[in-house]
């Protein structure tokens, strides 16, 4: 490769590092050219899966600030870029590598914070962020369902008791 090619193939690895939240590192020794392009496909829109070189990798993610990834870059490597939902991604990584052995996630950068194997196996556990919002939606929801009844029965409470007192004194002959 040739010193242009090299700066090239580097400014493209860090741009693309910069517009990612996210980059999972990925070994695809073994695989065929049809399962990584199946890969893409099932990563979607807001992932990007690239093979890369290592020592063009390491020297872009420097430059970058994803510093955690340089002791991993060892062997055949492919990074999974992610711009947008790192658990959607997270789950076709997941997903991806029980169906193809050969697919191993080595670790990754998620906002600024390195994680293992096991920790992207947990994110991918997670439900989606849509998933997520509704039910924190339901949670408010049901809160200022009980906050109202609650403001509701102060009244009726006392309209109660006043009425209580009124037949009690009523009872009484007063």
């Amino acid at each position: 490769m040739a010193k242009a090619e090299k700066a090239t193939a580097v400014a493209e690895l860090k741009s693309s590092f910069d517009g990612s939240n996210a980059a999972v590192l990925t070994e695809y020794r073994g695989l065929t050219v049809a399962q990584l392009k199946q890969l893409r496909v099932s990563l979607g829109e807001n992932a990007k899966f690239a093979v890369v070189k290592n020592t063009l990798t390491k020297i872009a993610a420097t430059e970058a600030g994803f510093n955690q990834l340089n002791d991993l870059l060892a062997g055949p490597s492919a990074i999974a870029f992610v711009n947008g939902d790192v658990v959607e991604a997270a789950k076709s990584l997941r997903d991806f590598a029980k169906a193809n052995p050969l697919l191993v996630i080595k670790g990754g950068v998620v906002d600024g914070r390195s994680m293992t194997p096991d920790e992207i196996s947990k994110l991918a556990d997670l439900e989606s962020r849509e998933v997520l919002l509704a039910k924190l939606a339901g949670a408010l929801k049901a809160k200022q369902g009980h906050a109202a009844a609650v403001f509701n029965a102060l009244p009726t409470n006392m309209a109660q008791l006043a009425e209580a007192l009124r037949a009690k004194r009523e009872g009484a002959g007063e």
